[in-house]
């Protein structure tokens, strides 16, 4: 009835427990592949880099010590694949390979979802165009709904460093926004 806790299903994935595993990847996944796609632009690069990570988890599981969350674990292994994705491919690709991210309740009216993608298409590629510790600490205040000081702790950056960060890349994304 209840979903066990990610500390349960690690006990038990690292007992060779194969459903655990599966659970605590299906748990995950979404949010490690969209974390990807923003971050990377692509679909194909968003799917590598979930590959990746997940690989990444499964043989270093047993090396999570619980000291912080299984998810912060998680993203932090995801950041740091991320970065190496990125500094492998700098290639910029377009636009329209974009996921578009619609909620159910917007399946009946056509117009708000249109309106909805072209924002949410306008907003990425305005983040496309920040530098990317900048594009880092928006992706992860604003989609993944960290605190500064967890942002700062997770990108082993000081905290004054991180604000200044994300004051100067939403400052850049309302300029860019405004102009498209």
């Amino acid at each position: 009835m209840f979903a066990p806790s990610d500390e349960r299903l690690i006990k038990r994935a690292l007992e060779n427990n194969k459903q655990a595993w599966l659970q605590l990847v299906k748990r995950y996944e979404g949010l490690v592949y969209n974390y990807g796609l923003r971050m990377l632009s692509n679909r194909d690069d968003a799917m590598d880099l979930m590959q990746d990570v997940f690989v990444s988890v499964f043989r270093n599981l047993a090396g999570w010590r619980g000291e912080c969350s299984f998810k912060n674990w998680l993203m932090t292994i995801a950041h740091h694949r991320c970065i190496e994705h990125y500094r492998r491919r700098r290639d910029h690709h377009s636009d329209d390979q974009l996921d578009e991210q619609v909620s159910d309740a917007d399946w009946d009216n056509p117009e708000r979802i249109y309106a909805g993608q072209q924002r949410g298409q306008q907003l990425i590629r305005a983040m496309q165009q920040l530098p990317l510790e900048q594009r880092q600490i928006v992706e992860l205040k604003f989609f993944q709904h960290l605190k500064l000081q967890d942002i700062a702790t997770q990108l082993d950056t000081p905290l004054n460093t991180v604000k200044s960060r994300l004051y100067s890349a939403v400052s850049k994304l309302q300029e860019l926004v405004e102009v498209v």
